[in-house]
C-alpha cells in the first residue's frame, strides 16, 4: 500500500509539473520529455544508471540478458538515425535501449509474474524510472525558475558571504593557479555526481536479488527527495551564483551583459545598498541551497557503512564537490552551509519515517528546519550586518552548521548502537568425587 501510494503521489506530482511547465514556461514538462525519448535521441541523463538500479531485483542471467538487449537496441537505433540523417542530441545518442528494457520488465511483471515476485519487480522498475524521471523533473524545475523569477537575490547572498571571507573568490583564484589538470578532475567529479550515487546505491542494494526485498533505507530515496524539495526553495530564494552575477558566466562571455559587475574571481564585491537585480530567462536560479553539496553530503553519509575503499571514495567525492562548486563560481560559501544543513535534515526525516518517529528524530528534524530557515532569513534581511561584523557572524554560521552535524551524529548513534563483545564465561572449578 505504501509503494502504491508513493506511485500515485509521484504520478500526480509529475502531471502537475507538466501543467505548470506548459502554462508558466511554455515548454514541455517531464512526462512529455520522457515519452519523447522512447524513440528520439535522448538528452544526457541517467538512463543506464536507472537500468542498473532496476537490475538489482534480477538474477545474474537476467541481468546479462537485459544489458545485452539494451545495448543492442541502442546500436540499432543509432544506425537507423545515422542512415536517415536524424539530428543527434548534443552528441548523446545512447539510452533508449535502457528505457525500453525497463518498460519491458514492467510489462513482464504485470503479465508474467504474481505475488511477491511481481511486487519486487515493479519496485525495481519503479526505482529505475524514478531516477530517470527525477532528472527530467529537476530540469523542468530549473527552467521554471528561470522563466518565473526575473530577478535574483545574488547581491544579498554575496554580501552575506563576506562573513565567511568570500570563499568562492578565494577558491576561484586557487583553481586558476593550480593548472588545467585540477580543473578537469574537479569538473569530472562535479558532472558525474550521479555516477557516484549509483555506485553507493548498488552497494547498498547488492543483496536485493538474494533476499527478495529492499532495505528499509537507501541512498536513492534521499537523492530523490533532495532533488524534489530543493528546487521548490529556488522559487523562494532565486540565486544564479557568483560566476553569473559577478563574472563572465559559465560560457566565458554570455553572462557579462547581465552581471552586476565583472569581478569574479579577482575582486570581492563591494558593500553597497542591496536590492534584487534582473537576470535573463535562461540561467537557472539554482544556488540556494547548493544541491550538489546536499547530494555529495548524502553520498558521504551512506558510504560510511561500506568497505574502506567506498568510504574513502565518499569522502573524496564530498571534498572535490565542495572545491568544484566554489572554484568554478557556481555557488557562494553560504550556499554550501545551507546545503549541508538541508541534506542532514532530509536524511534524518527519511530515517525517522522508516524506523518510526521518536523524540530524538522529531527534535532533530525540527531543529534542522529551524536552522535552515534562520539561515535563509539572515541571508535575506541582515546580510549587511553579517558583512560588517564577519568575526561574529562567520563563526555563528559555522557553529550553526556544526550543531546540526553534531545532532545528526549523536542521534544516529542512538539509532545504531555498536554491539559490545560478549563476556566469556569464567572457568568452573573441576569437581572431584568424594572418596
Amino acid at each position: 500500500m505504501l509503494w502504491t501510494a508513493a506511485g500515485v503521489v509521484s504520478l500526480g506530482f509529475l502531471i502537475t509539473l507538466e501543467i505548470i511547465a506548459r502554462r508558466c514556461a511554455g515548454v514541455p514538462g517531464p512526462l512529455t520529455e520522457q515519452a519523447r525519448e522512447v524513440v528520439f535521441a535522448p538528452k544526457p541523463g541517467p538512463l543506464y544508471a536507472g537500468l542498473a538500479l532496476m537490475m538489482v531485483v534480477l538474477t545474474w542471467r537476467q541481468r546479462f540478458i537485459a544489458a545485452g538487449v539494451a545495448i543492442g537496441i541502442d546500436v540499432v537505433l543509432v544506425l537507423v538515425r545515422l542512415a536517415v540523417g536524424a539530428k543527434m542530441t548534443d552528441g548523446h545518442t545512447f539510452g533508449n535501449g535502457a528505457l525500453w528494457v525497463m518498460l519491458g520488465w514492467a510489462v513482464i511483471a504485470v503479465t508474467r509474474r504474481t505475488g511477491r515476485e511481481r511486487v519486487l519487480l515493479l519496485k525495481g522498475v519503479g526505482l529505475g524510472l524514478l531516477l530517470v524521471a527525477g532528472r527530467k523533473t529537476g530540469d523542468t524545475w530549473l527552467l521554471i525558475t528561470s522563466r518565473t523569477r526575473p530577478t535574483v537575490f545574488d547581491p544579498y547572498v554575496a554580501t552575506a558571504d563576506h562573513a565567511l571571507g568570500n570563499p568562492s573568490w578565494l577558491a576561484g583564484r586557487a583553481l586558476e593557479a593550480s593548472g588545467p589538470i585540477t580543473g578537469h578532475v574537479l569538473g569530472l567529479v562535479y558532472a558525474q555526481l550521479a555516477v557516484a550515487a549509483v555506485v553507493v546505491a548498488l552497494y547498498q542494494l547488492r543483496d536485493v536479488g538474494v533476499e527478495r526485498r529492499f532495505p528499509r533505507h537507501h541512498l536513492v530515496r534521499t537523492f530523490l527527495v533532495i532533488g524534489l524539495v530543493g528546487p521548490a526553495i529556488y522559487m523562494i530564494f532565486p540565486v544564479v551564483g557568483p560566476v553569473f552575477a559577478y563574472g563572465p558566466g559559465a560560457s566565458g562571455t554570455g553572462g557579462v551583459q547581465w552581471a552586476v559587475a565583472n569581478l569574479w574571481p579577482n575582486t570581492p564585491p563591494p558593500l553597497h545598498p542591496l536590492h534584487p537585480v534582473p537576470y535573463d530567462d535562461i540561467t537557472p536560479r539554482n544556488c540556494m541551497p547548493s544541491l550538489h553539496t546536499a547530494w555529495a553530503t548524502a553520498i558521504f553519509l551512506h558510504s560510511r557503512k561500506g568497505p574502506r575503499l567506498l568510504r574513502y571514495a565518499g569522502a573524496f567525492w564530498l571534498t572535490a564537490t565542495l572545491a568544484a562548486t566554489l572554484g568554478f563560481g557556481y555557488h557562494y560559501g553560504t550556499d554550501l552551509v545551507a546545503g549541508v544543513v538541508f541534506a542532514l535534515t532530509v536524511e534524518v526525516a527519511l530515517r525517522s519515517f522508516d524506523r518510526g518517529w521518536d523524540r530524538a528524530g522529531m527534535r532533530l528534524v525540527a531543529y534542522g528546519t529551524a536552522v535552515f530557515t534562520v539561515l535563509l532569513l539572515s541571508y535575506r534581511y541582515v546580510p549587511m550586518e553579517m558583512a560588517e561584523h564577519p568575526w561574529v557572524f562567520g563563526p555563528l554560521l559555522i557553529l550553526a552548521m556544526i550543531s546540526v552535524i553534531h545532532g545528526y551524529t549523536r542521534t544516529t548513534r542512538l539509532w545504531d548502537p555498536t554491539v559490545a563483545p560478549g563476556r566469556l564465561p569464567e572457568p568452573q572449578p573441576e569437581l572431584r568425587p568424594v572418596p
